[in-house]
């Protein structure tokens, strides 16, 4: 096999574990680890259940793949907008994490929980989302991503909290609607700014913008 027909094989390989990935994730869209099986799974997505194992090896590593797919793009969109002022990108950000959790409820309580029990990998996983996500807070609220323990201890209670506010709105959907939400958590993360401006002057908070956007636009 020459080089060209290498990376032929090799493309398609990477397409047809993504389209794998994107099936996986409408199936757990919804619905937990333990309630699909492999057969399941192959049954769904029409496919041989041992092409699943070939790309993946086992149920366990097809999920992780899928909840790493998943946290891609729930960073991606939360750092979306760079060219928005600081304050309405802030505001973007957390909006996205939440039409992110509505949209993907399956995948957002396992990143935020870690996963089937004590799953070390997804705990890993998540670990990884919330530093990016602090990050992510930080370079809208002050240009940069790298913070001393006395600015990132407050943002990390700060999105503790989110998590488990997320969790219960999704419980209760119908008793708040996002923009709320959303604009309920700008308003805390607004508070923990300036509390972190008294202990680290050299952190200001960001001015709020003059006008700013009606959530969820």
């Amino acid at each position: 096999m020459n080089n060209s027909q290498q990376r032929g094989t090799t493309e398609r390989s990477q397409v047809r574990r993504s389209e794998l990935i994107a099936t996986g994730r409408k199936l757990f869209a919804d619905t937990s680890y333990d309630a699909l099986s492999m057969d399941d799974i192959a049954q769904h997505a029409g496919i041989a259940k041992g092409l699943i194992y070939y790309y993946f090896k086992n149920k366990r590593g097809y999920y992780l793949a899928i909840v790493e797919d998943s946290v891609a793009e729930l960073v991606a969109r939360a750092a979306s907008d760079t060219d928005l002022p600081r304050a309405e990108r802030v505001q973007r950000t957390i909006d996205g994490y939440l039409r992110y959790a509505q949209h993907h409820q399956a995948a957002f309580r396992t990143i935020v929980t870690g996963g089937v029990g004590f799953d070390t990998e997804v705990q890993a996983i998540r670990d990884a989302v919330r530093e990016e996500l602090i990050a992510t807070i930080a370079e809208g609220a002050w240009g940069h991503r790298e913070l001393p323990p006395l600015v990132r201890l407050p943002l990390l209670g700060w999105l503790s909290g989110v998590e488990g506010m997320t969790l219960d709105w999704l419980a209760h959907e119908d008793d708040l609607d996002r923009a709320t939400l959303c604009a309920l958590l700008v308003r805390t993360l607004r508070r923990t700014l300036n509390t972190i401006e008294e202990f680290a002057p050299d952190h200001p908070a960001p001015e709020p913008d003059p006008d700013p956007p009606a959530p969820g636009t």
